[in-house]
């Protein structure tokens, strides 16, 4: 047998409901109004088993705001994922892969992780790399590897795939952040939808493929 031992599944499982549930209160209170045992109540558990699984609340805040961090990601990579087969159709496989990464963006819990993020950045200012550095990289990454890919089968004309992929999530990030007040605002679904074809134009202005 290996000497590797595993956590049980059920500590895994109430610490994952511990850091849900201190996302919520963190997003509702904000850090400096949040307490360990509302976070325990949330999450239906005893103040001590909190602290069981994380020894203090300013470590519950920084474990919640990466376990949120990284839940974002998982979705953005699903999303470029989508041009893995896009189809005849490369405009609206782009369009598809534009709205998902919005929906992403735009929703109530990656608006509140953007909220939370700059109103405690001056105290946690290391949270920046936690929340954008390493999950940003790693979409940007993919989604470059992507467009490389239907470069090579001449379906776009790039010559650096990830400054296409910069451009392609600028096209995106910017005009929602816009619209959704830098989080504090939902973004109607239409609004959304513009905004993924809009993208995809400019994106294909400058990418499409070179005349015949």
């Amino acid at each position: 047998m290996s000497g590797v031992r595993t956590a049980p599944r059920g500590r895994i499982d109430k610490r994952q409901a511990i850091l849900e549930a201190a996302f919520r209160v963190f997003a509702r209170q904000g850090y400096a109004n949040a307490c360990v045992q509302e976070i325990a109540a949330e999450a239906g558990v005893a103040k001590p088993t909190v602290y069981n699984h994380l020894d203090s609340k300013e470590r519950l805040f920084r474990e919640a705001m990466a376990a949120a961090a990284a839940s974002a990601t998982a979705r953005n990579l699903a999303a470029i994922d989508r041009l893995r087969a896009p189809g005849d159709d490369l405009r609206r496989a782009l369009e598809e892969v534009a709205r998902h990464l919005l929906g992403c963006y735009a929703d109530e819990r990656s608006r509140a992780l953007w909220r939370l993020l700059n109103a405690e950045l001056t105290a946690f200012p290391d949270l920046l790399d936690v929340v954008w550095g390493e999950g940003a990289s790693r979409v940007t990454e993919a989604l470059a590897d992507r467009l490389a890919r239907l470069a090579l089968a001449g379906r776009l004309t790039i010559a650096d795939p990830a400054r296409a992929a910069e451009q392609f999530s600028g096209l995106l990030m910017g005009p929602v952040e816009s619209r959704s007040r830098l989080g504090t605002r939902p973004v109607p679904d239409a609004e959304l939808d513009e905004l993924a074809a809009d993208a995809v134009d400019t994106f294909l202005a400058a990418f499409g493929p070179a005349p015949a």
